[in-house]
């Protein structure tokens, strides 16, 4: 039957505020998702009361659509980042095709969502009790996190119906009214771009918010997304085009949106009140810290915050802190690997592979298990767990057996196991494998030989389940604003200014040598962002703006010699489908100069059957059945 237009209001008011699930107390800006609701209230009531609005206003923020994200390690595996050392997960590297299915984002809960922020928007608009100033931030954040849903959706599906009124149905029958033909891909994004621009100017230009929006937050998205948009307008095809513009950007649009990318962060530059993170005169442990100190960081533009007193709390670090020193009997389960971690360049700013091996193909000796990593940008120690290394104040035990003189393996099959075999000319069992592995096949453990880093909370209790770890997921940071304004100034042929936006970044990393504006290339571009935004849930809409993907997940598969003496490390098309890891061993030959250094073999573990296809259909996500079959002005993607 029809309801009322009061009692729409109030059943929108009671799906808004009863699903909070937050603390005690919205007194200030800062505790804002801390609320919890504990009767339903009608519209006009809330937008009476800044308090209840911003109770409102926290679901709609929770709402805030990721792909990647803290929550959810196992993403981070889905393509060469990482491997997934967990039993359940090993499938991730075992698909030979990403299904069209993947990443769509094109559903009645997101559009439910659109509908429950043009309700707030219009209701805000309609309301005369509160403060105008307050009453208009609030209509600012909720547009904010609207045009976030439509640049969400937009990367993954191209042009989609653009509704940015409430939707009623009158039960007549008909629902024609409804149903909305696809935007073309342009108009969302310049969608996206308008809205921002118009509340950039209303939100708070405050440097010290972090989890709510502001002018700065704003911008970031808008330099965001403008520089996708230019990018797919420069790098798409024939192939990647619906004749209505609902998938495809010409190109001719493509500097356009490529100074809109470049103004947008030089606001944020220029504004002087976000810097890059730099209190730590070690700069691997600076760059780790940066994710996880809440206190004062200048970098942080906009994020997801976590507390732990209203336990919003999350299990990153249970189930990825190093399964030797681990606060619970678990952990490990994301492996970073060497296809990532040979990408960090040397501090002369040249690509080189590891050397496990010479240019004989003999094996390289090494006394310390950490020095083949020495002389590499300091974000490879900051994003991973390298052998040898430490994690909060534990020494990480990764080594995978003893190496004799005749090349024989003496091994185990668990965490630091002491096999009943002995050594030559030892009669005492021994460890004769990691606390941490690797072994192959045994989830928890280091299969890549590296445990990730970034992320870690490096607090007391965050590994433990009653604990656990309130560390922010961030979504906009200082960081990606000059590499946002390296890039786009570089597609805009100012070759000097991009080398000046791209130079503090690499200074933050010990490489200190400046590239000059002739090598700033697009390689260098993609090459930086690539180690600068490892697991960070970039890696995929990077790969399909710049339609890199297919070319580099292309179903061949890979051997250990693409990774030893490597030439086209910094390559855009360098493929990467398969995982592959790096294993230190002790070397055996007692008195030989070499006994007990250690010795590095390239390894692709068993589970990795597989290698990844991305084909040109994945680049747009496929329309559901049933979205096309309740519209009939919806058309499908192409290739598809």
């Amino acid at each position: 039957m029809k309801k009322t237009s009061q009692m729409k209001k109030y059943i929108y008011a009671f799906v808004a505020i009863a699903c909070l699930s937050f603390g005690q107390s919205c007194k200030k800006d800062s505790e804002f998702l801390d609320k919890q609701p504990t009767s339903t209230l009608s519209v006009e009531a809330i937008w009476k009361d800044p308090n209840l609005v911003l109770t409102v206003l926290g679901d709609l923020y929770d709402r805030y659509p990721d792909f990647q994200r803290i929550e959810s390690w196992w993403l981070f595996a889905d393509f060469d980042e990482g491997f997934a050392s967990a039993g359940g997960d090993y499938f991730r590297h075992q698909n030979l095709e990403y299904g069209y299915d993947a990443w769509r984002y094109w559903d009645i809960e997101v559009y439910k969502l659109i509908n429950n922020l043009n309700l707030f928007i219009k209701s805000g608009q309609e309301a005369a009790a509160l403060k105008p100033a307050d009453r208009d931030r609030f209509l600012a954040e909720a547009r904010f996190i609207r045009a976030g849903v439509y640049f969400e959706m937009v990367k993954r599906m191209g042009g989609v119906p653009l509704i940015t009124v409430p939707l009623e149905y009158d039960y007549s029958g008909n629902p024609g009214y409804l149903q909305y033909p696809r935007a073309k891909e342009a108009e969302i994004y310049d969608f996206v771009i308008a809205e921002l621009e118009a509340v950039k100017t209303i939100l708070p230009d405050d440097a010290t918010e972090k989890s709510r929006a502001t002018k700065a937050a704003a911008l970031a998205m808008e330099t965001r997304a403008a520089l996708y948009a230019g990018s797919i307008a420069k790098y798409s095809n024939s192939q990647l085009s619906l004749p209505g513009g609902e998938v495809g950007i010409s190109s001719t649009l493509a500097n356009g949106y490529f100074t809109k990318a470049l103004n947008a962060a030089k606001q944020i530059i220029d504004g002087g009140k976000y810097s890059l993170y730099q209190k730590n005169p070690n700069l691997s442990d600076n760059f780790a810290a940066l994710f996880t100190d809440k206190g004062s960081n200048p970098e942080v533009i906009f994020a997801k915050d976590f507390k732990l007193k209203t336990n919003k709390v999350h299990g990153f670090t249970i189930d990825n802190q190093p399964r030797s020193s681990a606060e619970e009997a678990q952990g490990g389960r994301l492996n970073p690997s060497l296809n990532l971690v040979q990408s960090f360049e040397k501090l002369d700013n040249s690509y080189a592979s590891l050397a496990s091996v010479d240019a004989g193909g003999n094996p390289v000796y090494y006394t310390n298990i950490t020095d083949i990593f020495a002389g590499r940008d300091a974000r490879l120690a900051g994003t991973v767990i390298l052998p040898g290394t430490q994690f909060k104040g534990k020494t990480v035990d990764i080594w995978a057996g003893y190496q004799l003189a005749n090349g024989t393996i003496i091994t185990g099959d668990n965490f630091g196991q002491m096999k009943d075999k002995v050594l030559p000319d030892n009669p005492a069992s021994v460890q004769v494998v990691g606390k941490d592995g690797p072994v192959d096949g045994l989830e928890f453990s280091a299969q890549s030989g590296f445990y990730v880093r970034k992320y870690l909370d490096p607090a007391t209790g965050s590994g433990q389940i009653g604990t656990r770890s309130d560390v922010w997921w961030i979504r906009y940071r200082y960081a990606e604003v000059l590499l946002n304004a390296a890039e786009a100034a570089f597609e805009l042929g100012d070759l000097g200014a991009a080398a000046g936006y791209i130079k503090p970044v690499r200074d933050r990393a010990g490489l200190t040598t400046a590239l000059t504006p002739a090598q700033i290339t697009f390689d260098r571009i993609v090459h930086e962002r690539k180690v600068e935004f490892a697991f960070e849930g970039q890696q995929l809409w990077d790969m399909k703006r710049w339609r890199l993907a297919d070319k580099v997940w292309n179903g061949n598969n890979m051997s250990a010699a693409d990774f030893t003496n490597a030439t086209n490390i910094g390559s855009v098309t360098r493929t990467s489908t398969q995982v592959f890891g790096l294993w230190p061993y002790k070397y055996y030959n007692p008195g030989n100069a070499n006994h007990l250094k250690y010795v590095f073999k390239v390894i692709k573990p068993s589970r990795v059957t597989a290698a990844h296809r991305f084909r040109i259909g994945n680049y747009y996500s496929s329309i559901a059945q049933d979205v096309l079959n309740g519209n009939p002005k919806i058309i499908r993607n192409p290739n598809q």
